[in-house]
């Protein structure tokens, strides 16, 4: 999906997961999000942002965290202003990996496991992970600019199987 032409402003997204099954230790899964500059846009990323960081410009933030996935809805929330990125950057990767503390966990694993992209009331993107069951990480959207300084969103469901760690080196990296 693109954006549609408009310029694209504050998006937010957002993950839900239910709790674990009584007597099993706790589901925890993060939004990641990866800049990478205009000189190497599928290289490393300039900076990777997460639950317990921002963007050193404050334009990629978490508003929402949660360890347990609580069975509330939208439980995890990350902001993004791509409109107020420097013109160095081009292209931002958002993905969700699951933390592997308690022994292997997949996407099928995860009970009502559902992402959303929005721009204010707009849906951009939405996914429940089933493309991605066997995966314990997963890119959701990828954020680019144009050579007018436009951002676009692209929907971008991947699988990896890799910690969280290992995803944000990988999760940018070019389609397969």
């Amino acid at each position: 999906m693109s954006g549609g032409g408009k310029e694209l402003g504050k998006v937010e997204v957002r993950l839900k997961w239910d709790p674990s099954p009584l007597g099993e230790a706790p589901r925890h899964l993060d939004i990641i999000a990866a800049t990478y500059s205009s000189d190497d846009p599928y290289g490393r990323p300039v900076y990777v942002v997460h639950y317990d960081s921002r963007s050193p410009d404050g334009t990629i933030n978490m508003s929402r965290h949660s360890q347990t996935g609580m069975g509330f809805g939208f439980v995890e929330v990350m902001v993004l202003e791509p409109d107020r990125l420097a013109p160095e950057y081009q292209r931002v990767v958002v993905g969700v990996a699951i933390h592997q503390n308690s022994g292997p966990r997949t996407f099928g694993d995860i009970s009502n496991a559902g992402v959303v992209v929005v721009q204010g009331y707009r849906q951009l993107i939405a996914d429940d992970f089933q493309e991605v069951a066997d995966a314990t990480a997963a890119t959701v959207v990828e954020f680019t600019r144009d050579s007018a300084g436009t951002w676009k969103p692209h929907e971008m469901i991947r699988g990896f199987d890799s910690d969280p760690v290992l995803f944000t080196a990988e999760m940018g990296s070019p389609r397969q």
